[in-house]
């Protein structure tokens, strides 16, 4: 549990960072927490690979980085509250479109990392079966 509570707080100082750096009005589309979402996303699947395929690692570097950090950084809740917001500014079309573009692009970003973690490491892992 410590593990998972050191990685949040990392990861929820490096999303608030995120979003000082690229604010959003209320009612505003927000960049941040869809760069927060895809961008964690991305990391998940690579990280996904390397603990899992690629590397050994120590028991409790999933939970710190995977659950705590990436967890942390990675925003749900965040991401409710805005559509919430632009549905409440009447941008109902926008809001919709957020609210099923956040899920697919999240989809499609833990599917990047992943390839590109794969494809990164490829000659590296056959390298290990010679």
């Amino acid at each position: 549990m410590v593990a998972v509570a050191v990685g949040g707080v990392v990861g929820a100082e490096a999303r608030y960072g995120l979003s000082l750096a690229l604010p959003h009005a209320p009612g505003a589309w927000p960049w941040s927490t869809l760069l927060v979402n895809a961008s964690g996303c991305v990391l998940i699947g690579v990280l996904m690979v390397l603990v899992t395929e690629r590397v050994r690692v120590h028991p409790l570097t999933r939970p710190l980085l995977g659950v705590g950090v990436l967890g942390g950084y990675t925003t749900f809740s965040s991401y409710a509250v805005d559509v919430v917001g632009l549905v409440g500014a009447g941008r109902v079309v926008p809001a919709a479109g957020y609210a099923v573009a956040t899920p697919l692009l999240a989809l499609l970003a833990v599917a990047v990392g992943v390839w590109l973690t794969r494809r990164a490491t490829a000659r590296w892992s056959a390298g290990e079966r010679r």
